[in-house]
């Protein structure tokens, strides 16, 4: 169905395989197939490609990149759509290789022309740099641009990559401070949440607290902020009253409407700024923001009770108006019903301790154990925090010590134990009663609790406690650990107390514990026995047994889980959990004295002047600067400008004026530099500038007088017109121009460097050579000197083997030599031998694959003679790519398929260059980069180049610097230039950097060069 030609069967197709991944099944193999429909026109199809092409990029490295060239065509799409998809898969591909393509795309779509676009781009920062943080300077820099953006579609999207990236970088903020503030109502949910939660760290690092106790608040604050800076106390002084910043003042303006949003993140987020930044007698605006949420969500947000528990401990006022809001609900989940107990718990006052006892009452009776169980704590905790109500909290918690449930029970008891170590003497009753419930109780932790409670106060009931340890010794060994640990507790208490009672069953249960199965108990048993029985061995301890159990206990506190939770910001995951989580970033102290304000000032730039262009080759370019008369400085209609154009006066003029269009590479259009005729030429030389003569006489290297003229002219001043010449053409001029000057085609934002932008003064002949075609052959590449190779690897590969090709065998390796059939082709040579008894006839190249392969084949071979072999050469175009080439070698009776795989270095052609020019064209090529551990052998100027021209065909530059080595190349097919340099640094480290504008064949070079530098 993928191979069909209707785009529904396609669809039906994509649909049901994204089904299998859905369903956990292993789609993989289906690869191929799918990414050939990623050029498909229909959007619903990219879609499900995009997404399965994400799913598997991983997985399948080696055939994801054979798709990189198609997103790449399709971010220069003329639907924003696709140019954001394209981007958003390109980033998700998370293969390294890829890094600099993806730092590519992400420069562009920055500067796209749809906000939807750039959004796409600050999402893809974030993919980029997990995958590689060593981008983090270059991501810095496309973040500082998309800040600066004015959409509101981006803003959310740039700041999360802020936040992701480069969260310490608060001077990216100064600028954008204010902007950001004003934009905050348009933004998208989600951008609001994110961009609040940025400025409340800003804030703190960049304004003074509000909080401060000797300072004035008018209860105007905004009064305060527009009228007075100052204000009367009652006794008439005159104290200044707090000034809040203006840029201050303006977050909490512009983000108190989002108050009223409708999304729940949006209001938390807007509260805990307040929180965290307004003066507390402004908190109280979020209040019924929070309860209206609270009020209208039938499933209520979890995130906002940790919320309204913290801010009820800290300000409990706040919430006491809307305290029946928080009452817990049949419907209510068990952890929101824990949840609002807290806030009710926190909220309990000596006013209002009454109702909600009367509702915590009617919680008691509730189905939900662990909810009656939560309830019985938080009477517990009232009873604690406010002495009036302690005597009536522990009279209803002794009445549901007989409820039938056991689970209230045993957490009444743990509740009471707590409750009576603060008023012991007051509450003997109530140990008796417990004592005698003691049989009914079977929950571990109540039965531990009321043996502590014995054991602590003894003394109070001297006649039961001994009972109750009888009954114990009975049944020591079915209890829990737990229960077991308090048992000897109490015997060793009861020994010291009541001795003449206690002694023997003391001695029973220690004698039980000591062969106990947990180790703790044994544990706990013999040094009990060493403590209170006296032995000879026993030491000085044993004076102070008394003094060690019996020691008064100070009475526990209970307190909320959410105090002290302070030090985290407020709606983070972190405060909820009360533990730092990982990315979290902590909240700054308030500064003593604020920075300087002037920091966020942004200057306004006033708009120059510009003219416009009519011409239409002139309505991609950028705009000239504006004349005296209206007019531009350069103008192609009339031919007095061209003259201008084209002379030394006419430069030097343009100089002058600062509008010289060979200064802003950027701004030029595109120029096509056509060789014409000799009488064209002639008739136009005199327009032409020296440096004109002298490339032109350069072009001919076997006419000296030409070389000399040319030499001569240089020494004279440009004043003087240049004497007409006439270069006759040899063949080896012919081939030179043939190979590299007859595509001479620049793109937008080029120029020709070193040449004159006109014709080149060259006979007719020259020109029945040409064939004007586009061609990538970048501008750069035409001033290279072309060497020979430095390193001829003798290493050859076997492409049929003997025993598959029936008696013949061929080898092929790259001889690193010119290809005589076409200069874009690479040079092959394959040996051929027959190790049959019989001669082979006609051997020759068969069909292709792919079809389009451009390949100059040898010529077929009559006869092969047994145990012969023969060498013959191939030419193969592989367009700069590791791609194989495949073919069939075939015989007069048979055909086999074959396949040459070249090496990246072997798509080179050694260049040689200044030192100076080195720097020039690197500083305008991308780059990739590694740092590395060399071999100690490859440290020295002779290994490094060996070794670099045994991966790559590249000729060495001269270097000034001894550290520093260099190399230089193009690439056959399409003549791009590729730099290469290896700094060396100390420890055996070098820094191996490849400047090429081929991004994918700068890293696959970086890899080969690390792996072979590194290598002993």
């Amino acid at each position: 169905m993928l191979e069909s030609n209707k785009d529904s069967l396609k669809l039906d197709a994509m649909k049901r395989i994204i089904a299998l991944i859905a369903k956990g099944k292993n789609a993989s193999e289906l690869f191929p197939a799918v990414v050939k429909n990623v050029a498909s026109k229909n959007i619903e199809l990219k879609k499900l490609v995009y997404v399965y092409l994400v799913r598997y990029a991983e997985e399948q490295q080696d055939l994801a990149l054979l798709s990189i060239s198609t997103f790449q065509r399709a971010l220069k799409d003329p639907n924003q759509l696709i140019r954001a998809s394209a981007l958003r898969v390109l980033s998700s591909i998370r293969v390294p290789i890829i890094v600099p393509i993806m730092m590519l795309a992400i420069k562009e779509a920055a500067s796209d022309m749809s906000p939807y676009v750039r959004k796409t781009s600050a999402h893809a920062i974030q993919k980029l740099y997990s995958l590689d943080p060593d981008q983090k300077e270059h991501l810095i820099e496309v973040i500082d641009k998309l800040l600066k953006d004015k959409s509101t579609l981006v803003a959310g999207s740039v700041v999360m990559a802020f936040e992701e990236v480069c969260p310490d970088r608060i001077d990216l903020i100064h600028k954008n401070y204010r902007k950001l503030c004003n934009l905050l109502v348009d933004v998208e949910e989600w951008g609001q949440v994110v961009i609040i939660t940025m400025l409340t760290r800003y804030a703190r690092t960049q304004f003074t607290s509000p909080w401060k106790e000797d300072g004035l608040f008018d209860e105007n604050s905004e009064t305060a902020f527009y009228e007075s800076d100052e204000k009367k106390t009652k006794n008439g002084d005159e104290k200044k009253s707090y000034m809040m910043d203006p840029d201050h003042r303006l977050l909490l303006r512009n983000t108190k409407p989002l108050l009223q949003s409708r999304n729940t993140a949006v209001v938390v987020s807007v509260a805990q700024l307040y929180w965290h930044l307004a003066p507390k007698h402004e908190v109280g605006v979020i209040t019924k923001s929070l309860v209206r949420l609270l009020r209208s969500h039938r499933y209520t947000p979890t995130p906002l009770f940790p919320f309204f528990s913290f801010s009820s401990l800290s300000l409990s006022g706040m919430f006491e108006p809307y305290m029946k809001s928080f009452y817990v609900r049949s419907t209510d989940a068990t952890h929101i019903k824990s949840l609002k107990l807290e806030i009710l718990t926190s909220l309990a006052n000596e006013a209002n301790i009454s109702t909600i006892l009367r509702e915590f009452q009617t919680y008691v009776k509730s189905q939900d154990k662990q909810f009656a169980a939560g309830t019985i704590q938080a009477i517990g905790r009232c009873a604690t925090n406010i002495s009036e109500v302690t005597d009536t909290c522990l009279q209803g918690l002794v009445l549901l010590l007989s409820n039938r449930d056991e689970t209230v029970v045993a957490e009444s008891v743990v509740v009471i134990k707590k409750l009576l170590q603060t008023q012991p003497t007051q509450h003997s009753d109530i140990i008796k009663h417990m004592a005698k419930l003691f049989d009914n109780i079977a929950v571990p932790m109540a039965r531990a609790s009321i043996l502590w409670l014995m054991g602590e106060y003894c003394e109070r009931v001297p006649q039961i406690a001994p009972d109750v340890l009888r009954k114990m010794a009975k049944s020591f060994t079915s209890e829990e650990d737990i229960v077991k640990l308090q048992t000897v507790n109490l015997a060793a208490k009861l020994y010291l107390t009541n001795s003449k009672q206690t002694k023997l069953l003391t001695q029973y249960i220690l004698n039980l514990g000591k062969y106990d199965q947990n180790y703790d108990i044994r544990d706990r048993t013999r040094f009990i026995r060493q403590l209170i029985v006296p032995n000879e061995k026993s030491g000085a301890l044993g004076k102070y047994a008394r003094r060690i159990l019996l020691a008064p206990k100070p009475a526990p506190v209970l307190e909320s889980t959410y105090k002290d939770r302070d030090r985290y910001q407020l709606g983070t995951l972190s405060h909820t959990i009360n533990t730092k989580a990982s990315g979290y970033l902590e909240l700054s102290d308030w500064p003593a004295v604020a920075p300087d304000q002037s920091v966020r000032n942004v200057e306004v730039i006033e708009p120059v002047r510009r003219s416009i262009f009519t011409s239409t080759a002139r309505s991609r370019s950028s705009p000239r600067p504006y004349t005296k008369g209206g007019k531009t400085g350069k103008s192609k209609l009339s031919k007095s400008s061209d003259d201008k154009f084209y002379s030394d006066s006419g430069e030097e003029k343009e100089k002058g004026s600062g509008s010289s269009s060979s200064e802003d590479s950027s701004s030029e259009d595109e120029r096509v530099c056509v060789l014409e005729s000799s009488s064209e030429a002639e008739s136009d030389e005199e327009k032409s500038s020296s440096q004109s003569s002298e490339e032109s006489d350069k072009s001919s290297s076997q006419s000296e007088k030409s070389s000399s003229e040319s030499d001569s002219e240089q020494k004279k001043t440009t004043k003087k017109p240049p004497q007409k010449k006439t270069v006759k053409p040899t063949l080896s001029t012919n081939l030179f121009l043939r190979s590299y000057l007859l595509p001479i085609v620049c793109g937008p934002g080029e120029r020709l460097h070193g040449f004159v932008s006109k014709q080149v003064p060259v006979s007719l002949s020259l020109f029945s050579l040409c064939i004007l075609t586009p061609c990538p052959l970048s501008c750069a590449a035409l001033l290279l000197q072309v060497s020979g190779p430095a390193f001829v690897p003798e290493k050859s590969h076997d492409l049929l083997h003997r025993m598959t090709g029936k008696g013949l065998s061929a080898q092929y390796q790259f001889p690193r030599q010119p290809c005589l059939y076409q200069p874009t082709m690479v040079s092959v040579q394959i040996s051929l031998t027959n190790t049959t008894d019989h001669p082979l006839e006609q051997i020759h190249i068969g069909d292709r694959d792919p079809t389009g392969l451009d390949m100059h084949c040898f010529n077929a071979i009559e006869c092969l003679l047994p145990e012969a072999s023969v060498t013959v050469s191939l030419g193969v175009d592989f367009n700069d790519s590791t791609q194989a080439a495949n073919f069939q070698l075939c015989t007069k009776e048979d055909q086999f398929s074959v396949s040459i795989q070249p090496a990246v270095g072997e798509l080179f052609l050694p260049a040689t260059m200044t030192e100076q020019d080195f720097r020039k064209e690197q500083g305008k090529l991308s780059y990739s980069s590694a740092t590395i551990t060399m071999a100690a052998e490859n440290t020295t100027r002779q290994p490094i180049s060996r070794q670099v021209a045994t991966v790559a065909n590249l000729g060495v530059v001269p270097s000034g610097q001894d550290n520093i080595h260099r190399f230089a190349g193009k690439t056959a097919s399409s003549g791009a230039l590729v730099l290469v340099t290896v700094e060396l640094r100390e420890l055996s480290a070098a820094l191996i950097t490849i400047n090429t504008e081929k991004s994918v064949m700068g890293p696959m070079l970086l890899r080969d060069l690390k792996r072979a530098l590194a290598r002993a």
